[in-house]
């Protein structure tokens, strides 16, 4: 076999070596671009579920049922156009369709009978960040074009309503709970900080809430003056025996 042969064989065998190693690659990255496409998939479609599954929690309007779930719908859909070969996603992405419909068709939310009232800060501050979580989702799916302006305007504006309303209870708890520990001065910051959250509100809630804080507040001066009031007569008491001790006659004896 003459050398030029043997050159060429082995050059050809390097690019063979060198192409197969280019599509292997390329594979790979493309797998990896399609692993990690689907991972931020499934992290819209957990992040949605468990929103959902924090319905027991705060009331949920139709409308932000709807949205959780097309959320979820989407990026089902997504997935499928990534990865087909997943026999199961045709049958999930045709239930969470059906949800829609149900949703769309049935759902009558109970906005009185959804809200329980923290009865700690920890819970006030899990029920905010519910809120916060919701909010953001609201806006980014108005923004992809997937909730209409209309709807995100007064979604929108109820979730700042219920984070209105927790704030103000959390408040109420917080200085009941200061009045029972003699805390008088904490009590009255308190309710003067719920009545400033509400002074720019004009709504059911907000005109009842800012009756409740200032009989509040106004039971508490009142107390307080009461109290005042007893401290000085008692002062004066005590004064006018001293005084009647000091001029009274001297005994004889």
């Amino acid at each position: 076999m003459s050398i030029p042969l043997v050159v060429g064989l082995i050059g050809l065998l390097l690019v063979l070596v060198v192409g197969y190693n280019v599509i292997i690659q390329y594979r790979q990255q493309l797998e990896s671009q399609k692993q990690q496409e689907l991972a931020k998939h499934i992290a819209i479609i957990d992040s949605s579920e468990d929103l959902i599954s924090h319905a027991h929690h705060l009331p949920y309007s139709k409308e932000l049922l709807v949205c959780l779930n097309q959320r979820i719908l989407s990026a089902l859909e997504s997935m499928f156009e990534v990865d087909q070969k997943d026999r199961s996603m045709p049958q999930r992405i045709n239930n969470v369709r059906e949800q829609i419909h149900q949703l769309q068709q049935n759902y009558t939310p109970n906005e009185m009978s959804g809200f329980k009232v923290p009865t700690t800060d920890r819970q006030a501050i899990a029920m905010l960040q519910l809120v916060k979580r919701l909010k953001q989702v609201v806006k980014s799916e108005h923004s992809k074009g997937r909730l209409g302006t209309q709807a995100f305007v007064a979604e929108n504006a109820r979730l700042e309503g219920l984070q209105l309303r927790i704030n103000i209870e959390n408040v109420v708890k917080r200085a009941n709970d200061a009045r029972m520990k003699r805390q008088i001065g904490t009590a009255k910051q308190l309710l003067r900080k719920g009545l400033d959250a509400l002074a720019t509100k004009n709504h059911n809630y907000a005109n009842q809430a800012r009756e409740k804080l200032q009989a509040m507040l106004d039971e508490i001066d009142s107390s307080q003056n009461q109290s005042n009031a007893k401290q000085r007569q008692e002062m004066l008491e005590k004064e006018q025996d001293e005084l009647d001790i000091l001029f009274q006659p001297k005994k004889k004896w």
